[in-house]
Order: structure tokens, then sequence, then C-alpha cells
């Protein structure tokens, strides 16, 4: 059984997901925590539920979802995964950290390389990389289908999408990927998004204004 644990850190309100199985072995999914108590507040959750946090996973590398990276890294001594397009976003961030406020920001370099299509597992759990950029160029979601749930990153939100005006950013393709990749996991799927609150791929076909059933696409 696949248990999803959702924070909410720094001032983008960025969603970071800890995964784990049955027997406490666990995955860390766009660590976003910066300041010190959000950082503790990840490890005291890591502590108090006997977790072994073995991977670390970016679904892309805009700054508010890298942030705790170097301090994932360090603290349970795993290596980074990112798509391989993601390799520029990510240097990016070195650059213009400072300018919102990030003084201190650490960068990290990947350890290995997402493929899309290609599987991760924490513990016995399978979860199947999907390739959907346009918010990014290189971003990823992670589908689990036992459960049915998604760690969809920036690209679909509840009543929204992902925006599309940083670099890299593509609006049509991210309408396509969406409708052609995330549009085709089951209707009860559960989206665990990047900002924001979960949705179901139900609701976002019947509802979202950019790519439901009433969109001008």
């Amino acid at each position: 059984m696949l248990h999803i644990k959702s924070f909410t850190f720094n001032p983008f309100q960025e969603n970071t997901y800890l995964l784990n199985d049955e027997n406490g072995e666990a995955a860390l999914f766009d660590p976003g925590c910066f300041e010190p108590h959000e950082k503790k507040e990840l490890l005291d959750y890591v502590t108090e539920q006997n977790l072994r946090v073995t991977q670390l996973f970016n679904t892309h590398c805009h700054i508010d979802h890298v942030l705790g990276n170097a301090w994932a890294v360090r603290t349970f001594g795993v290596g980074l995964q990112i798509h391989p397009e993601e390799l520029p976003v990510l240097k990016s961030v070195d650059v213009y950290a400072p300018n919102y406020g990030f003084v201190g920001y650490e960068s990290s370099e990947p350890d290995s390389f997402l493929e899309e299509g290609k599987s991760i597992f924490i513990g016995n759990e399978e979860l199947k990389t999907i390739f959907v950029p346009g918010h990014a160029p290189g971003h990823v979601v992670f589908y689990h289908e036992p459960t049915g749930q998604c760690i969809a990153g920036d690209t679909l939100f509840r009543g929204s999408i992902g925006r599309t005006d940083l670099p890299g950013g593509n609006h049509e393709l991210l309408l396509e990927k969406i409708q052609s990749e995330l549009f085709s996991l089951p209707d009860q799927t559960v989206i665990f998004p990047g900002h924001g609150p979960e949705t179901t791929i139900a609701f976002e076909k019947a509802n979202n204004p950019f790519v439901g059933k009433n969109a001008k696409l």
C-alpha cells in the first residue's frame, strides 16, 4: 500500500510530497523546504513515522520545487533524479535565486536521469514515469496505478493548469500533453498537484476551463 504525505513550503506555497510503502521505505518529491522550520517539519515526520528516505525526485526544476534538494541529499544520503531536459532549468536557479530572496540557496547536481515510460519503485510499489512537458521542458509526473494516484507537479491543478510563460514553457504543448497523457488515466485518478488542493481527472475533464469539456482548445 502506498501512503502519500503532503507538506506546503516556501512563499510559493509549493506542495512537497513524501511517499512510502508499508515497510517504511520512502521517496521525496519536489522538496520545497528552505527555512529551518520547514526542514524540521519534514524531518520530524520522517523520524516519527520511522521512515527510510531512499530516493529523491523532481517533477521539474523551477526554484520552488528544488529549494530543499541539497539539504535532502545531505540529510538522507540520497541521489537526485530528474529528467535530462531539466538540467539547464536546475542550473539556472543558482543565477536567479537571490532575486527571489533565497539568499544562501544551495545548488545540487542530479545523480541520475529519469526516462519517460520507465517505472520507479518505492519498495515494491511501482510508479510509472509519464512525460508531460509544457510548463517546463522536461516535466514528468508519477502515476501509481494500484491506488489511482498521480504526483503531477505543475501540469494540472484544480480548475487550472501550469503557467507556460516561463523560459522553456509551451502552452499548446501542455494542453496537448494533458489531454493525451493525463486525461488517458482513469477518471477516478487523484491528482496531487504542485500547488493547491487535490483534484481528480473526472473533475478536470468536466470543469477545467483550459482543458475540460467546455474549453476552447
